[in-house]
């Protein structure tokens, strides 16, 4: 197994670590449990990496990256404007 295969493997394990997350938040249409400086850290450690990196060229973490913002803004739309019900 080449060593690009193992960081593609680990840059999808670690995208999908906030997956569960954003479904509950979605599924719950709020992101209360959530505190404001765990999403907005998170959010912009990604931002601050993804710029870091995307110079390299290293597509198995520009995906992770990436990935993880989606997610995080999936939250943050829930803690911003949770469904009403």
């Amino acid at each position: 197994m080449s060593l690009e295969i193992v960081g593609w493997i680990g840059a999808i394990f670690l995208a999908c670590c906030g997956m569960p997350q954003a479904l509950q938040s979605w599924k719950e249409g709020h992101s209360n449990g959530l505190s404001w400086g765990l999403i907005l850290l998170w959010l912009f450690g990604e931002i601050f990496t993804l710029a870091y990196v995307i110079p390299t060229g290293n597509l198995p973490l520009i995906f992770n990256y990436i990935f993880n913002i989606i997610v995080i803004l999936v939250m943050l739309r829930y803690k911003i404007w949770p469904r009403k019900t």
